[in-house]
């Protein structure tokens, strides 16, 4: 039996679009944690997700209001000068100077899939102790999603926890070189039709020119559009090369007025991950 669209199980019709807006970074940094709830608060975001090993995630999680967060299941530290590493023994998941990689190539390279488990499942086990209400899972710089081995883990924890996933759009599945969309559904695993990025562009590295832009130009289906809001402050400008679009990103989410006309001129309707959880969990 065909399972029906993703936007029709949220109770939308059938040519709807229907948009998550996520602020990606909660718990990275005070800047990146700040910009994240500043975004959701104001009701710009409908969601966020958490680096867990990140070092301001206990920050994070002592703001915490109950927003829809979800948990970025990190495996790597991809700055030179803002470092983390696992939170649980994992030998395979450290470069030499003891945090975690700084690329997806060193992660692929050395990682033992039975530490790549246990640190995911401690990393989800923590947000929930902390109190995070966690409401679906991604994958930080997309490296669990690249890789068979890594996906298989990723898929398995969405299973176990009962979790909506970030996928990449299908039309990705040929480069990545295994059907993970596919492979996804099979486990009837929720994940929204396709996810782009604007301004900073760190989800494919493909920047738009606005989140209004990006509105306006999605198509049918639900679609996942993400941010990287961020304070300008010196300890952001201090480690992160991307500082302006993360601040660009912030000042925009801010602007909660022009945000919503831009949302009502594009026509789409907005949701959080909570929404796909509910569906996930029936």
């Amino acid at each position: 039996m065909a399972v029906a669209p993703l936007a029709e199980r949220l109770g939308f019709g059938p040519t709807d679009r229907v948009v998550i807006v996520s602020a990606d970074g909660l718990g990275v940094s005070h800047a990146t944690t700040v910009g994240c709830y500043d975004a959701l608060r104001v009701g710009s975001a409908t969601s966020a997700s958490l680096v867990m090993p990140g070092p301001w995630s206990r920050f994070a999680a002592s703001q915490y209001r109950g927003e829809d967060v979800g948990v970025d299941l990190t495996l790597n530290a991809e700055h030179e000068l803002l470092r983390w590493g696992p939170i649980t023994q994992a030998p395979s998941l450290l470069d030499g100077d003891g945090g975690f990689p700084r690329t997806l190539l060193d992660v692929w390279d050395h990682a033992d899939v039975d530490e790549v488990r246990r640190e995911c499942r401690a990393q989800i086990e923590r947000a929930v102790l902390w109190g995070f209400d966690v409401t679906h899972l991604t994958s930080h710089l997309a490296t669990m999603q690249l890789r068979p081995e890594l996906f298989d883990v990723y898929l398995d924890m969405a299973l176990e926890f009962g979790l909506p996933m970030r996928l990449a759009d299908a039309s990705d599945q040929l480069a990545v070189g295994f059907p993970f969309r596919e492979l996804a559904e099979e486990e009837n695993v929720v994940a929204p039709d396709r996810v782009v990025g604007v301004l900073g562009g760190r989800i494919g590295e493909s920047p738009g020119a606005s989140l209004a832009e990006a509105l306006a130009g999605v198509g049918e289906g639900v679609t996942e559009i993400v941010l990287y809001p961020a304070a300008d402050d010196a300890e952001l400008r201090s480690y992160d090369q991307q500082a302006d679009s993360s601040v660009r990103d912030a000042r925009e989410l801010a602007d909660a007025t022009a945000v919503a006309a831009a949302v009502a001129r594009a026509g789409v309707q907005l949701v959080g991950w909570r929404a796909l959880r509910a569906i996930m969990r029936r």
